[in-house]
């Protein structure tokens, strides 16, 4: 078949889909990969064509800002949110017109791009696969990840899981016009299409594990969770011959990175860094993220901490002792699959969810919110944190346990699979 896999945003929005895509091409399918030109070289080594969406994927993010609480926390800055995010959607459809042609066979869209590839599926009659990467259908067992941890009873956690549904129609309303007036489609609202494709009993695949997340039981069928996409590397890659020679130098270190998160505080964080990892006597390897996380001058000269760019998590997470970072849900699971602890600094949206399941199947410590690493005591608290991961092996034991039931799972052979059964 001829496929067209569309995402937009973050690193962890979309390098999921190159694992994934990359697996639908070994069984034979024509693959393409609609993304932000920042990830174009990964998606062409992945083997795929890339067809490029216009939308800068840090607009429309929350503003984690680094010194301090989001500035989303204030009405006035989820105002300013929504207005970034509404551009960037729309930039969004206006790509994904151009990226989806009438040769396309099956469309599968992420989060992200789900709510406009409805109406690109309904003009060239086509199927439209929804594949998240965390739980957004309502449920009584938990609220929407994004809105943070505490649970309002089932009746609370569905009524707020239907309230998002409806903040994100509205987020969609001007793109989801545009594009079908573009396409020469009738008017019709995000939640019309949301409300006909959920009628349909649409496949809607997630991407990540039940080691994690159980399926909701109250969960209508078709809403099957497959496991993680894993990002693509190449088999043959190592890691770079700097960080080999760092892991040969002594014992496992830590490692502390951000992601996509904190952007812009990457000095700061990167002396804190530093701080917890001498006060808690481990060596740490340092990666710059979008915070261009950095340890300075003095740390470069000494050979206990090193800073890096991107390099595989799936690479480098075995050889450390425990991983710090912001919780995104293909980052806390890429620490699980290594079968090391995890100490949860998230940030904003899902990653509190995401830091709470680790958290309590006691394979990362309690999550220190980011907004905590702000104030007077962040670097002994961090360090008091890295001093837990390292040194209780309880921690560990349930890394490991975890990482055996991951090893079992094959996500992306799960989507493979449903697509054969689709193929002509």
């Amino acid at each position: 078949m001829k496929i067209v896999i569309a995402a937009a945003g973050s690193y962890g929005d979309v390098a999921p889909y190159t694992g994934l895509g990359a697996r639908l091409r070994e069984a034979g399918h024509d693959v393409a990969l609609a993304t932000h030109d920042t990830y174009a070289p990964l998606v062409r080594a992945a083997g795929m064509e890339f067809r490029r969406l216009p939308a800068d994927p840090r607009a429309g993010r929350p503003d984690d800002g680094g010194d301090g609480p989001s500035a989303e926390a204030s009405p006035g800055g989820r105002r300013a949110l929504m207005r970034r995010a509404a551009a960037f959607v729309r930039e969004l459809g206006t790509g994904l017109a151009e990226a989806t042609t009438d040769s396309t066979e099956l469309l599968l869209a992420s989060t992200t791009t789900a709510p406009l590839g409805r109406s690109l599926a309904e003009a060239y009659g086509i199927a439209c696969w929804e594949l998240p990467l965390h739980p957004n259908a309502p449920t009584g067992d938990f609220a929407p990840p994004v809105s943070g941890t505490r649970s309002l009873g089932r009746w609370g956690n569905r009524a707020v899981g239907r309230l998002s549904h409806r903040i994100v129609d509205r987020l969609y309303a001007d793109a989801g016009r545009e594009l079908r007036t573009r396409l020469g489609l009738p008017p019709a609202t995000p939640r019309t299409l949301r409300r006909r494709a959920e009628a349909a009993g649409r496949p809607v695949l997630h991407g990540f594990s039940e080691v994690l997340v159980p399926r909701p039981e109250d969960w209508p069928g078709g809403l099957d969770v497959v496991g993680n996409w894993w990002p693509w590397h190449a088999p043959e890659a190592q890691l770079p011959s700097q960080v080999r020679d760092f892991l040969a130098a002594g014992p496992p270190p830590v490692f502390i990175g951000f992601g996509s998160m904190a952007g812009g505080a990457g000095e700061r964080l990167g002396a804190l860094a530093v701080a917890a990892l001498r006060r808690a006597k481990v060596r740490g390897v340092l990666q710059s993220g979008w915070a261009g996380l950095t340890t300075g001058p003095d740390a470069l000269a000494t050979d206990d901490i090193l800073t890096i760019g991107e390099v595989p998590h799936a690479l480098l997470f075995p050889h450390m002792s425990a991983v710090v970072h912001h919780c995104g849900a293909g980052t806390a699971a890429a620490g699980l699959r290594a079968a090391v602890p995890t100490v949860p600094v998230p940030v904003t949206a899902d990653q509190p969810f995401w830091a709470a399941r680790l958290a309590a199947m006691g394979a990362a410590t309690a999550p220190i919110p980011f907004r905590d690493l702000a104030d007077d005591r962040a670097a002994d608290r961090l360090a008091d944190a890295l001093t837990r991961a390292t040194a209780d092996p309880a921690h560990r034991a349930r890394a490991r346990s975890a990482a055996g039931r991951l090893a079992v799972e094959d996500g992306a052979g799960a989507v493979a699979e449903a697509v054969a059964r689709l193929a002509p």
